[in-house]
């Protein structure tokens, strides 16, 4: 039987916080991820009185974390029809003509929210450009329900905070838009932070640890809009799909603690293994994935794993995908965790800001770019 040592490689290059990465890809088809690659966790007991019901999920998902850094979470409590009125609304808006769509785009935004059309966005330059469109909202307090008064948030926090009307005032031709997809926004933040609360408990903290860093998150939610890629020819076509081949969104790991995605039924989404091979994380109905993201590795000194992915859509149909990128507050900062240096261990990592974390990983791109022969490197929300 042949090893992983007798396949042929080749060198994978992402963009990260500390410079270029590069990652050996074995040389293998894409196959389907295995129950214990990315495992299906029922997240219900997050939501019960029970705390050993909560940390029966939590040492689940510490096993998930710790080994590809994917899960899906089943029984999450986003009800269907709130799913499906958010997807109906990204359909109604990328369907538009591309002067309607250009309304709301990201260049009228004081952050990151609006539209970004084709051919416009890299996540990494090492990469063809990403063969997708894009919106994107990111936190707005006045639509928390756990901001009582937006009056009453401290200086500091509302300093890195975005309030802005632009992106319903330039989708107010669709009346169901706005509606929808804040409908869904709240839904996934109130998961969200049942699941900040879970992360901790898998670390042996209390599960109120991180509470006070989430009180006004980095949470954006990005609608992605992908058409179809031609797949290549071939038994071995996922094999050779390298930095060369079309992606609808190029290979990258996440900027900060988790993402929850949604995604449609046409499939897509791969994921690298520790060992160096692409697998598909394929649609399950009912479910979310959930991924871990850089700045939770970082705080974990590398227990749970920051995984690359990308996605390549070869159905034939057009695929929307929903990610709700997850971080702490942006004026929060946390070092590396007490309990995650074995004795011996050093800590890998320093203390730094959510908001520098960000804006370091956001401009690696453009510094990679330059070692990519000049491609453009937009970052995407």
């Amino acid at each position: 039987m042949a090893t992983s040592d007798d396949i042929p490689t080749t060198q994978l290059l992402i963009s990260s916080g500390n410079g270029p990465v590069a990652r050996n890809v074995l040389q293998t088809p894409l196959r389907d991820a295995e129950p214990s690659e990315i495992p299906v966790i029922d997240v219900s007991g997050l939501f019960r009185p029970s705390l050993a019901d909560r940390q029966a999920v939590a040492h689940q998902i510490r096993d998930a974390a710790t080994n590809t850094g994917f899960f899906y979470i089943a029984q999450h409590g986003i009800p269907r029809p709130t799913t499906e009125a958010a997807h109906a609304a990204c359909l109604d808006f990328f369907r538009q003509p591309a002067e309607v769509k250009q309304r709301a785009s990201i260049d009228r935004s004081q952050r990151f929210n609006g539209y970004k059309p084709p051919a416009t966005l890299r996540i990494n330059p090492f990469e063809s450009v990403d063969v997708r469109e894009s919106f994107s909202w990111v936190y707005d307090p006045r639509y928390d329900p756990a901001v009582a008064d937006v009056a009453q948030i401290p200086p500091e926090a509302a300093a890195h905070l975005c309030q802005e009307d632009f992106p319903w005032e330039a989708t107010a031709n669709l009346p169901q838009f706005k509606a929808a997809i804040v409908d869904y926004w709240r839904a996934c933040l109130e998961l969200a932070r049942a699941l900040v609360r879970a992360f901790a408990l898998a670390l042996d903290l209390d599960e109120h640890f991180f509470d006070s860093k989430v009180t006004y998150p980095d949470a954006v939610l990005a609608m992605n809009y992908y058409p179809p890629l031609p797949k290549p020819a071939g038994d071995d076509a996922v094999g050779r799909a390298q930095s060369e081949q079309e992606v609808s969104i190029g290979s990258h790991t996440d900027f900060q603690l988790f993402t929850i995605l949604w995604q449609d039924d046409n499939g897509g989404l791969q994921v690298l293994t520790r060992q160096g091979q692409w697998i598909n994380a394929k649609p399950i109905e009912g479910t979310l994935v959930v991924n871990i993201a850089d700045y939770l590795q970082r705080i974990t000194n590398d227990r749970y794993i920051s995984t690359v992915h990308r996605a390549q859509n070869w159905s034939g149909r057009e695929r929307v995908s929903m990610p709700f990128f997850v971080g702490f507050n942006w004026d929060e900062s946390c070092g590396v965790l007490d309990n995650c240096v074995a004795e011996g261990e050093e800590k890998r990592y320093e203390e730094i800001s959510c908001a520098e974390w960000v804006t370091r990983r956001a401009k690696a791109m453009y510094k990679a770019d330059g070692f990519a022969e000049g491609k453009t490197a937009v970052p995407s929300s």
